[in-house]
């Protein structure tokens, strides 16, 4: 089997685990800059094998240069993502910050 086989690739920005759709940047997320075994990143992943977490990290280590580029683009993407979150809050999360900010003025504990 070619390794390319463990994946779907749907756009340059979009290379996903086949018959899933966890995308390869998430598991290598864990892995790159989380420092995580494989073993542990399945701990978080249960709809993956052990075999697709390791032919993902085999195909970012045998693909590096293109890898680390996919990888940064959704890292600024998903940076630019947050930043639109926070200039444009959903009106619920404004409802519920306005209420968090009143029960601490007065007093009152907040619960998570």
């Amino acid at each position: 089997m070619l390794i390319e086989e463990y994946f779907d690739f749907f756009a340059s920005d979009d290379i996903r685990v086949k018959g899933t759709r966890v995308g390869i940047e998430s598991i290598l997320y864990e892995y790159i800059y989380r420092q995580r075994s494989p073993e542990e990143i399945l701990k978080h992943f249960s709809t993956l094998t052990l075999d697709q977490i390791y032919a993902t990290i085999l195909y970012y280590l045998t693909n590096k240069e293109s890898v680390d580029k996919y990888i940064a683009d959704w890292l600024e993407w998903s940076h630019q993502q947050r930043k639109a979150q926070e200039l444009n809050p959903h009106p619920a999360s404004i409802r519920l910050q306005k209420i968090k900010m009143e029960r601490q003025k007065n007093g009152t504990k907040v619960s998570h």
